[in-house]
């Protein structure tokens, strides 16, 4: 098959399209011909050398994929060769073949057309572990969303919306805002003109959740916008990795942080979490209620255009890799 490989660490010109050796599913994995993959940010730190894949997964990029169940691995009964599904990965998406665990497939769904039902699994199991598994938002709670432009962020504020969540995000331009604004979100603020912090105060209690993908810039603000109760949930570190916290500030709000990955999960948590998004996200994207959000689509073969895309922070939503040309 050809794959994606990295030359060297480096820029997206170390991208190659470059035959590789089929990947065979083991025990309790299935081989997936797959239709598209998309782009994620630790794609791109992952090129640069500056994010190996766990011990034992693939060294091709592509933290998820859609496709058809090409052959069952030993073990696996409930799947069926020949069926649309789309995949949480911890690698080998940007391929024309991937072996992934048949615990973290799911079935393409609804009307959702195979090509974009790519960009789903990434954002829906890192929002619904995130915000509903860990934090618990509740209906009539607030939800701040950073970086609500982005593919998590997108699909963020769909899914807060639809449990009945007040959703304020921020971005970088009017555009962009009024684009989350048609997606659901109640507050929009610019965070290169506003203080994120000072609007929450004037149009909320605070936020009862907040999914942050800045890191330590954010951290001491962050603090300041949760309400009493309060949950913030890092989940990237745009902003840097070390900053400093108020305790008091926290124990005055009795309020909680916590910082999660999901690439480097074990398998069995990966499948809980595949199995919760199945049972109670999935209805709801089913139904359109919650929607991938797709920028543009990419052939594979091209993935460097599709990184320095995404680098140029220009996308709104996700970038997918289209099947081989």
């Amino acid at each position: 098959m050809h794959a994606i490989t990295i030359s060297e660490p480096g820029g997206p010109e170390q991208l190659r399209w470059t035959e590789v050796p089929d990947p065979v599913p083991g025990e309790g994995e299935v081989l997936i011909d797959v239709a598209a993959s998309a782009v994620n940010r630790a794609d791109l730190l992952q090129r640069r050398g500056l994010y190996p894949p766990p011990p034992g997964a693939s060294e091709i990029l592509g933290l998820e994929c859609s496709g058809v169940i090409a052959e069952l691995g030993p073990g696996v009964s409930d799947w069926q060769v020949g069926a649309e599904v789309c995949a949480l990965l911890a690698g080998g998406g940007y391929a024309e073949k991937v072996a992934v665990p048949a615990t973290q497939l799911l079935p393409v769904p609804g009307e959702v057309d195979l090509v974009s039902a790519a960009g789903l699994p990434e954002v829906a199991c890192t929002v619904w572990s995130n915000v509903i598994m860990h934090a618990g938002l509740a209906e009539g709670e607030v939800l701040l969303v950073h970086g609500g432009a982005g593919g998590i962020g997108t699909h963020a504020i769909q899914v807060g919306k639809a449990l009945g969540a007040t959703v304020a995000v921020t971005a970088g331009s009017a555009e962009r805002l009024e684009h989350c604004r048609q997606l659901g979100a109640d507050i929009v603020i610019n965070y290169r003109e506003q203080d994120f912090v000072e609007v929450l105060k004037a149009e909320t209690p605070g936020a009862d959740v907040i999914l942050d993908n800045m890191g330590a810039s954010y951290l001491g603000r962050n603090v300041d916008a949760l309400a009493t109760g309060g949950r913030l949930v890092v989940i990237g570190m745009q902003g840097g990795v070390k900053g400093e916290l108020n305790i008091g500030k926290l124990l005055t709000k009795r309020a909680s942080i916590a910082a999660t990955g999901l690439r480097g999960r074990p398998a069995e948590e990966k499948a809980r979490i595949v199995s919760a998004v199945r049972e109670q996200l999935w209805p709801l994207v089913e139904s359109g209620a919650v929607m991938p959000v797709v920028d543009q689509v990419v052939p594979m073969a091209e993935a460097g255009d599709a990184h320095r895309a995404l680098e140029d922070s220009s996308v709104f939503g996700k970038v997918l890799l289209a099947g081989h040309s």
